[in-house]
């Protein structure tokens, strides 16, 4: 049946849902990236992201600093609203 993720596509912030939407497009996304592309700060930034790799939506890569990605678990087949998977 696949992984149980512990948020709904339902229950992501539009960040959230923005941010998952590029990586359908994109290979990673970065801190610096979600910033930009949700005109958020630093701090909203890693809140948001660590909370997708908590509910096991996206897979952090590196551990801190400059080298630090993020990528779209391959088992996760959420659709999201606007966002369809390819």
């Amino acid at each position: 049946m696949g992984e149980k993720f512990e948020k709904a596509p339902a229950e992501l912030n539009e960040r959230q849902k923005r941010a998952i939407g590029y990586l359908r497009h994109n290979e990673r996304i970065t801190n610096k990236e979600y910033q930009e592309i949700n005109k958020t700060s630093k701090k909203t930034a890693t809140r948001d992201l660590q909370e997708l790799v908590r509910s096991r939506i996206l897979i952090k890569i590196g551990r801190t600093g400059r080298g630090v990605h993020y990528v779209l678990n391959h088992s996760y087949k959420g659709d999201i609203k606007g966002h369809k998977g390819t």
